[in-house]
């Protein structure tokens, strides 16, 4: 269900009722002839998709519902249009009156809502319950980027990075943990990175290592070498070695589909994905 509405009568009481006890409501009292009202109703739509989980954009078209909106607007003392109300449990908690800019209304949005950290942090959790890891780095980063100092937020990106494979960064961050913070949630995190860390150079990854520094030209072992190291989370080493399969032949056996299916692994922005693209495309071009 779309967290944009359109008030009217029929859902005058259950938005600014029922909804107003789950969620902060925002309402908006517009004229769809008024530039400036379209203008902020389009700044609202960017922050409903942004806030999804927490606010309730409520649209009140005053040209459409003339009886309402007159009503309404007795209530709040509106003067102008566009006027936003913020209503929580039923009752208004703010009112931002005459034409503002995003930061203004987000300004007025962190005093009811939790602090955007938060939210992104939330957020990372709901994705890794979906199993939508991409999108959980994404949050649990932006999240880090505000507060790098939350103990709770570094854990959870180690966490998600462990099971992107990027351990390192996981292991950094664990090392930032202080001693206070290092609870149960703490030690499961590390026992999970030190795993990873031990299988990043297993005795097979070496074994297999020697074999191609002892036959430099057998591409299959090349391959073989790339597919454990890109198990291990070495994505680096991975795919730097399907790289020299495909510089020496280009169609080797399936060489170029695990190369981009290693890129394809890694996070949305990764700059090592942005860099081994550029190496594939210099020598396709």
């Amino acid at each position: 269900m779309s967290n944009i509405v359109n008030l009217n009568a029929q859902n005058l009481q259950q938005v600014l009722g029922e909804t107003s006890q789950q969620k902060l409501v925002l309402l908006n009292f517009f004229s769809p002839q008024s530039p400036e009202c379209i203008g902020q109703t389009a700044i609202l739509d960017k922050l409903a998709a942004q806030y999804s989980d927490h606010i309730v954009i409520a649209n009140l078209d005053c040209d459409a519902e003339q009886a309402l909106a007159g009503q309404l607007a007795q209530q709040v003392g509106l003067q102008t249009l566009p006027t936003l109300v913020l209503l929580k449990d039923s009752a208004p908690v703010d009112l931002l009156a005459g034409v503002q800019t995003e930061s203004q209304i987000n300004e007025a949005l962190a005093k009811h809502l939790p602090a955007q950290q938060d939210i992104l942090l939330e957020q990372a959790k709901q994705a890794l319950l979906k199993t939508d890891l991409n999108a959980a780095f994404n949050y649990a980063k932006q999240a880090y980027e505000i507060d790098n100092t939350n103990a709770r937020i570094k854990l959870v990106l180690a966490d998600i990075c462990i099971q992107i494979h990027k351990v390192d960064e996981a292991q950094a961050l664990l090392n930032t943990i202080e001693e206070t913070a290092q609870d149960a949630y703490f030690n499961n995190i590390k026992a999970k990175c030190d795993a990873a860390l031990e299988a990043k150079d297993s005795p097979e990854i070496k074994e297999k290592q020697l074999l191609v520094e002892q036959n430099p030209n057998d591409l299959s072992l090349k391959e073989q070498l790339s597919e454990l190291l890109d198990e291990a989370g070495r994505k680096e080493e991975a795919l730097e070695v399907l790289f020299t399969i495909l510089k020496n032949d280009l169609n080797f056996s399936d060489s170029k589909a695990r190369f981009l299916a290693v890129i394809a692994s890694l996070p949305d922005g990764d700059a090592l994905a942005a860099k081994y693209r550029r190496k594939l495309y210099s020598i396709l071009y």
